[in-house]
């Protein structure tokens, strides 16, 4: 898979529309999600399947239509699948876990 996304280069036209997303965002009390994170979500769960020929208001309007607990189930999966938590374990505490 190619590392670049097939909508990046709409990024810079719709940096208004993240940054108002991200505004809503911050209303709402979650102030540390960035405009990096927010695209990441995007093209890696709403976009999985990006189609060749999108138009610019389809992805406005994905962004718009994006949902603060859509992002957090996002962030929460995607913070589980990068911590090994037996790597953080002691090796007592690994035995008490096997019992």
């Amino acid at each position: 898979m190619s590392s670049k996304h097939l909508y990046e280069p709409f990024r810079c036209q719709v940096k208004p529309v993240l940054a108002s997303k991200l505004e809503e965002f911050h209303l709402l009390g979650y102030d540390t999600i960035s405009e990096t994170e927010l695209w990441e979500y995007l093209t890696k769960k709403k976009w999985k399947k990006p189609s060749e020929d999108i138009r610019i208001a389809e992805i406005v309007q994905d962004i718009l239509h994006v949902k603060v607990a859509e992002y957090m189930n996002f962030a929460t999966i995607e913070a589980y699948k990068s911590v090994d938590f037996f790597s953080v374990l002691t090796d007592e505490e690994k035995k008490q876990l096997l019992k």
